[in-house]
């Protein structure tokens, strides 16, 4: 069985600060050259398409930062619980830009912090199944301090949708990727730190065309 990697606390956090700038420097890019566009003179006539630049890119950074606040970020309290009304408002602008729909089928529960951003690390991982748009549903089973986390991925293939395993979660996951970890793999590579953190155990299968990704609590003996 392979050896799981331990990555120094300030080679998970350089790799997570990456990870965020990746995401946001594109849209924060077109922001900037949709504001250039407003500021000649000469591009009047590309105003429009300039504000709607503006517009869709601003969209897509805020829903990138506040997932990143919430997956990633420290609570302000030690220990606090997160309410999965705030969970569903983060999932719901994050797929705002994705091109699946979101299926949100959670109780309004209190999760423990470091549950609760292993849910929300799930959700990326989980798009990435359904790369040309399908449903991802989202569910929350069990009682308090033993729930499992269920996240099927379906397409349709009269869309021209495909469902697909993302390349190298499974190894991600579990934290032994073969040739390490880097910027590009941190974000699964995190949710599986967050897994074992929780007593958590995950689990990704593909099956006639249908992902799933459980996170289920570690058996008892």
């Amino acid at each position: 069985m392979a050896e799981i990697i331990e990555l120094k606390a300030t080679d998970l956090a350089a790799m997570l600060c990456s990870r965020v700038c990746h995401d946001l420097i594109n849209p924060v890019g077109a922001i900037g050259n949709g504001l250039e566009v407003l500021a000649d003179p000469t591009q009047t006539a590309m105003a429009d398409g300039a504000h709607e630049l503006i517009a869709n890119s601003a969209r897509h950074a805020r829903a990138k930062l506040e997932f990143a606040r919430l997956a990633y970020g420290a609570s302000s309290t030690a220990g606090t619980d997160f309410d999965t009304r705030e969970c569903e408002r983060v999932a719901r602008l994050l797929f705002e830009i994705e091109k699946a729909d979101l299926d949100w089928q959670v109780p309004l529960i209190l999760l423990p912090k470091h549950k609760a951003k292993l849910l929300m690390n799930m959700l990326p991982i989980s798009a990435m199944a359904v790369p040309r748009g399908g449903l991802v549903s989202v569910k929350v089973e069990g009682a308090a301090g033993s729930e499992s986390f269920l996240i099927t991925c379906t397409s349709d293939k009269d869309k021209r949708q495909r469902t697909i395993m993302p390349s190298g979660v499974e190894e991600l996951l579990a934290g032994t990727p073969e040739g390490g970890v880097d910027a590009r793999g941190i974000q699964p590579f995190y949710t599986g730190i967050l897994a074992r953190m929780t007593g958590m155990v995950l689990k990704v299968t593909l099956v006639d065309d249908i992902f799933t990704f459980t996170a289920i609590p570690e058996p008892t003996n």
